[in-house]
């Protein structure tokens, strides 16, 4: 995968196999457990599930997997490469199991279902395997293995939200925080494993989604991400009738919480993004004017074949509505480079979405075939690795020049940013995110502090991140 400088990452390549740790008082007879995380940020937010799940039960966090009893390695089948990094993480495993026979090595997430015979039987690297919906049964199969045994769960659930349970935050800057409001995928892309692997999508409670901003609102957080694999989607029903909540109408009541508690949300479908959406993000200020919207190809053709279920025609639509709705509205994207049959006229027509649109920030990929999809049995794969690769750079040189334009709009402006921490390079600079979710840098001063809002004079940006002042 290669990507750009994108805020919201589906997937954060900063945080691919890091290891969760929460900031608890250590107890001397207290379990080790360690948890590594690959893939989207729904697989960072179910690890914070599993930690909270497996506190429960007498389990404090990790950060050094020689002093862990159970090792959990969070799993996601979307990209080839993915299930690369966690085969050979899990050998690595390995050779601290030979050393500590008693340690119990586990995977979680997208890639149990599909591969559990796999790990459990013909390669024997692990010893429990769960899949997504199963993460309440890890104290009864990690007592399974303790006995002796092999533990498998992956059913997959049409009612399993983890709606009753606080995640505990896990490496947290205690300003940010995820709040999953979906599971699952009813959207059947070609390309895709999602539906397999996390099942049907199924909506969470929304007075919970709302209780969770509220504590953690209270508890110093100043924004939170709504996630799920499509929130356009999101309908939650009462189970007497009476009540019905929407996604506009969750992100409203997310918004009401305090108005100094900004919101996100990620990710869009085009076919399913509304007007009622867009208004409703026009109409509070802190609800961030930014949308992730994939686009995967701007051809019709190619996206039937992926089936997108909308058209280059209603996806440009759909762009007019945002811009002309919400003006300066950030808009971040996902473009798959030599799909199936893709032809050089069709690969053009990608190109010049990206000149229609010119996107703040994309995530660009070559087509990557996955087992078990509709693409992977009906479709051959028969573009060239060499094609793919020069696609790729072509889209990838074009959306560096959008992205630089796009920073460069911000010079010689103010922008309202939440600081976060301090930078990566320096500890006499803060970083913090504008409303478009562009990073920002910029002198540290004295009374003001990270969780706090400030507005920052932009004087020059890089290609990715812009640089200033605190005025």
């Amino acid at each position: 995968m290669i990507d750009l400088q994108v805020q919201d990452k589906t997937h954060d390549e900063t945080r691919q196999g890091e290891a969760l740790i929460l900031d608890t008082p250590v107890k001397a007879d207290a379990r080790k457990l360690y948890i590594e995380s690959y893939g989207c940020a729904m697989n960072f937010a179910d690890s914070e599930i599993v930690a909270s799940i497996l506190s429960e039960t007498g389990f404090e966090t990790t950060g050094d997997y020689h002093q862990a009893d159970v090792i959990f390695i969070n799993t996601c089948s979307i990209r080839e490469n993915a299930e690369t990094r966690v085969r050979n993480r899990l050998s690595q495993f390995g050779v601290e199991k030979r050393r500590n026979p008693k340690l119990i090595v586990g995977v979680l997430g997208c890639m149990a279902e599909r591969l559990k015979s796999k790990f459990l039987e013909e390669e024997r690297l692990v010893d429990v395997v769960v899949g997504p919906d199963a993460y309440r049964d890890l104290p009864n199969l990690i007592e399974q293995v303790e006995s002796g045994h092999k533990a498998v769960n992956v059913l997959l659930s049409r009612e399993e939200t983890y709606a009753d349970i606080s995640p505990v935050r896990l490496n947290s800057n205690g300003i940010t925080a995820f709040i999953s409001i979906t599971r699952g995928c009813n959207n059947m892309c070609s390309f895709c494993v999602v539906p397999f692997t996390r099942g049907r999508e199924r909506s969470r409670d929304a007075h919970s989604i709302i209780e969770e901003a509220k504590t953690l609102f209270e508890a110093g957080y100043r924004e939170v991400t709504l996630l799920g694999q499509n929130v356009d989607s999101y309908t939650w029903t009462s189970e007497d009738g009476t009540e019905t909540v929407n996604f506009a109408q969750l992100l409203e009541q997310t918004a009401l919480v305090n108005p100094d508690l900004r919101v996100r949300f990620s990710t869009s479908h085009p076919k399913d993004i509304t007007d009622e959406v867009l208004h409703t993000i026009a109409k509070y200020d802190n609800i961030c004017n930014y949308i992730h919207l994939p686009v995967q190809s701007g051809n019709t053709r190619v996206l039937e074949l992926m089936n997108r279920t909308y058209t280059r025609e209603w996806y440009i639509n759909r762009i007019d509505a945002i811009r002309n709705i919400i003006p300066g509205c950030a808009i971040s994207t996902d473009i798959i480079a030599g799909f199936c049959t893709e032809t050089e006229e069709e690969h053009e027509e990608t190109l010049s979405m990206m000149d229609y649109v010119k996107y703040d920030f994309a995530y660009n990929f070559t087509y990557s075939e996955r087992p078990g999809t509709l693409a992977a049995r009906k479709l051959a794969d028969d573009i060239p690795e060499d094609v793919k690769k020069r696609r790729l750079a072509e889209i990838l040189a074009k959306q560096q020049a959008h992205s630089l334009m796009r920073l460069q709009e911000w010079v010689g402006k103010t922008v309202r940013v939440l600081i976060e921490g301090t930078s990566k390079k320096s500890d006499l600079d803060y970083c913090g995110r504008g409303d478009s979710g562009a990073m920002a840098i910029f002198p540290a001063i004295d009374g003001v502090k990270p969780g706090e809002y400030a507005n920052v004079y932009i004087e020059r940006c890089t290609s990715a991140t812009l640089i200033g002042r605190i005025v």
